[in-house]
């Protein structure tokens, strides 16, 4: 294999959106993003109030109570997921040889985020910790009060 000299012309270009280039730019945004997203869940969950020993059952179905923090663990679930799947397609292209188990690895890579995004979404958006026409016996005790 021969490197082409610095500057040397360039082959043509193939035309249509440079997709290596957006996941690159994706990259850097969603890991900003997520830094200030992870260290505010952080910050809220162990530092406000009575820090970890707070969190319960009652407190996450408070935090999912508001429309706010359903959002703000949405972004999060979302940029997290596909950030590290890109990650982990970039990585699976750079060291996978053969075409087929590369492409195989890929598709299973992009099923399972894709997976894990619509259970997480569906969690976050229907999460009900005392639903109509329960078991009274199988309800946490913080729906008596409500």
């Amino acid at each position: 294999m021969v490197i082409a000299e610095p500057r040397a012309p360039q082959t043509a270009r193939r035309s249509g959106p440079n997709l290596e280039k957006w996941g690159w730019i994706y990259m850097r945004a969603s890991g900003v993003l997520l830094v200030v997203l992870i260290f505010g869940h952080l910050f809220v969950n162990l530092l406000v109030g009575d820090g970890i020993h707070q969190i319960d059952f009652a407190f996450v179905a408070g935090k999912y109570a508001t429309p706010f923090w359903q959002w703000w663990d949405f972004l999060m679930l979302w940029l997290a997921l596909v950030h590290g799947a890109n990650g982990m397609r970039t990585i699976v292209n750079d060291y996978v040889t053969g075409p087929r188990l590369r492409t195989a690895l890929v598709w299973a890579i992009g099923l399972s985020a894709a997976f894990l995004i619509v259970l997480g979404t569906l969690v976050i958006f229907t999460f009900d910790p005392c639903p109509a026409g329960a078991n009274p016996d199988l309800l946490p005790s913080l729906c008596a009060t409500l």
